[in-house]
């Protein structure tokens, strides 16, 4: 004998999953058959992406709780950003794989997506990624206007994304742009109004996703390489370690730089000390990625950019903490 004799595999693959999607999701295990193509269009299965949009929007809810004080209104506010951040995003990427189904089809890790699988015609796409698109926009319409004029205006940001992979290899420039424009929208949505500080936390933003986008495209490196599609992977190679130093200093830096422009002068000593701290645990998440990183190992690369929700989360953490220290300290 060779060796011992292999198990059949008890768990296969859910017919139609698609192959980089988190392993026993949701869609694959509990979702009616019918719908399981469209949610995956819309990355249900993957919710990484939701999450790294909804996180601005989070970020920007608290920070302006923090330096203005929180309201129960904001609460609905959190709640409707993370509805529109899954709408939003899953009308996105619908819109992305409606774009790049050819190219999709040439690369190993996305050819089992619903287009180029064959599981939903363009037509079905377009129709799934306007109804997605209306209930959103229908969210978007109980925020303040500044916000519903920002939510708006995002549109070309969303609309432009897919094609920037073609003209530049900057595309994670468009993705950041559009990827936190909810720092924007959600600060506005607060306040009524836009400063310095959501400008920098968006500016923060940006420089992250260049930082976990730049990981995640490493996995497509060669593919896109054969069909010439451009990133900052690509551009980059196997100096990318030293630009994701760079972006992860810049985000850090800028992160704390909106937290310092909110809570100045008005905060309390204990709620710049926990808005400092939201950059710096927000930092040392990203070297424990740069400790950890192999963009020669595209599990790993992938991983990495998961991990990222919790990069996100500890600011949220930090920065929920600095709302409560306010709030408390007036009671």
């Amino acid at each position: 004998m060779t060796g011992a004799p292999q198990t059949p595999d008890t768990n296969p693959a859910p017919e139609g999953a698609v192959a980089d999607a988190v392993s026993g999701n949701w869609v694959d295990r509990y979702a009616p058959a019918g719908a399981r193509p469209y949610l995956r269009l819309s990355r249900a299965d993957r919710p990484i992406g939701t999450w790294l949009l909804l996180l601005p929007c989070w970020w920007a809810v608290l920070l302006a709780s923090a330096a203005h004080g929180w309201h129960w209104g904001n609460l609905w506010l959190m709640v409707g950003c993370a509805l529109g951040a899954w709408l939003m995003r899953g009308a996105g990427c619908t819109w992305n794989d409606i774009t790049d189904r050819e190219f999709d089809a040439a690369v190993t890790r996305t050819r089992s997506r619903p287009i180029p699988s064959g599981q939903v015609t363009v037509r079905q796409a377009v129709a799934w990624m306007v109804v997605q698109s209306v209930i959103a926009f229908a969210i978007l319409l109980t925020f303040h206007p500044l916000a519903i004029a920002l939510g708006i205006g995002s549109l070309a940001l969303v609309c432009i994304y897919p094609f920037a992979k073609r003209f530049t290899w900057w595309p994670q420039v468009f993705l950041g742009l559009a990827f936190n424009w909810g720092a924007l929208l959600a600060w506005a949505a607060v306040t009524g109004s836009l400063s310095a500080a959501p400008i920098l936390l968006y500016l923060s933003g940006i420089a992250w996703t260049l930082f976990y986008d730049t990981i995640y495209a490493h996995q497509d490196a060669e593919d896109d390489a054969m069909i010439g599609v451009k990133s900052t992977a690509r551009l980059f190679g196997d100096n990318s370690p030293i630009w994701l130093r760079r972006f992860l200093v810049l985000s850090v830096f800028l992160m704390g730089a909106a937290a310092l422009a909110a809570l100045l002068p008005g905060a309390n000593a204990l709620q710049m000390a926990l808005g400092i701290g939201a950059a710096w645990g927000f930092g040392w998440h990203m070297v424990w990625q740069m400790m950890q990183l192999d963009i020669d190992d595209p599990a790993r690369c992938l991983r990495l950019f998961r991990s990222n929700r919790d990069a996100g989360l500890i600011v949220c953490a930090f920065l929920l903490l600095a709302t409560l220290a306010g709030t408390y300290s007036t009671l």
